[in-house]
């Protein structure tokens, strides 16, 4: 979508959120790609929701979960597709795990041995930690006795699609990553999984739905009109601290209100606005 140029739903890969999200709004198919994750059998809970909000407090930042899903016995998953590579990965990660958290007990709870067991897994097609692993799952554990691992339910699971540990991880995990990265090149005669061939084909079917492509060109719309009207705000930031900047050199040289708006084609009220706004930022940073 860069340039405001629009990728063809056709071409998108499973990197892109939309058609993740799309994906795994069928309970069915986000069953089998947890299931080929976790290596083992899940039975979910209906219904998941994508872009599911969680917030604490109207203060605090809130975070938008890609994919939010809870199995039978309460395990909660958090299934998140960052398709570019950022810095902060790790402590978003903790960030995530701490509102996921706050948000599964509920008030008057004495024990917090009711808070559920959590899952969240962040699929990449880069290697954040620079192993060669397909995946690398982190749970807590003492750093003078690597052996005792802490029992609080909390595990995150990083995958990288360019894993090179072939002979230490399921072949169908390798797999299923192999079409996150190649969802236009792998056809369903390569797979060997049934999982994945069954995700393979649910795709080709969300890229055929003439809704979901009305839904796709939606969605990209909203997009652009949000980053364009990013962009205008920054000119507009950006147009204004110049005009403080200007402003406040000439007050430093001496000159009066009638002055600074004469050389700058300004009437004194704007002028004034200016410096009003200018104060009132000043004293909420002091």
């Amino acid at each position: 979508m860069q340039k405001n140029k629009i990728k063809p739903l056709k071409d998108l890969r499973l990197l892109d959120r939309f058609l993740f999200a799309e994906l795994m709004e069928d309970e069915e198919c986000s069953k089998e790609v947890l299931e080929i994750i976790l290596g083992k059998e899940i039975q979910l809970l209906p219904k998941n929701q994508t872009e599911k909000e969680v917030r604490t407090a109207s203060w605090l930042k809130s975070i938008r979960l890609d994919v939010y899903s809870v199995d039978e016995e309460g395990t909660v998953y958090d299934t998140e597709m960052q398709q570019n590579w950022r810095d902060d990965l790790e402590k978003r990660s903790r960030y995530y795990q701490g509102l996921l958290d706050s948000s599964l007990l509920v008030p008057g709870e004495q024990s917090y041995n009711a808070l559920n067991d959590t899952y969240i897994i962040m699929i990449m097609p880069f290697d954040l930690f620079g192993k060669g692993r397909y995946q690398y799952t982190i749970k807590a554990f003492c750093e003078e006795d690597k052996e005792i691992q802490i029992q609080d339910g909390a595990t995150r699971i990083f995958l990288n699609t360019h894993g090179k540990n072939k002979e230490e991880v399921r072949p169908e995990l390798i797999e299923f990553l192999s079409y996150v990265e190649k969802t236009n090149e792998l056809q369903e005669a390569m797979f060997h999984s049934e999982k994945v061939t069954k995700i393979q084909k649910a795709v080709q079917q969300i890229k055929s739905n003439e809704e979901i492509g009305v839904k796709y060109m939606q969605k990209w719309e909203e997009i652009a009109e949000a980053r364009a009207e990013g962009r205008e705000e920054g000119r507009e930031e950006g147009r204004e601290q110049l005009l403080i900047n200007q402003i406040q050199k000439k007050k430093a040289k001496g000159k009066d209100i009638t002055q600074i708006a004469d050389e700058l084609e300004m009437t004194e009220e704007e002028v004034q606005k200016i410096l009003d706004k200018y104060a009132e930022t000043t004293q909420a940073q002091i």
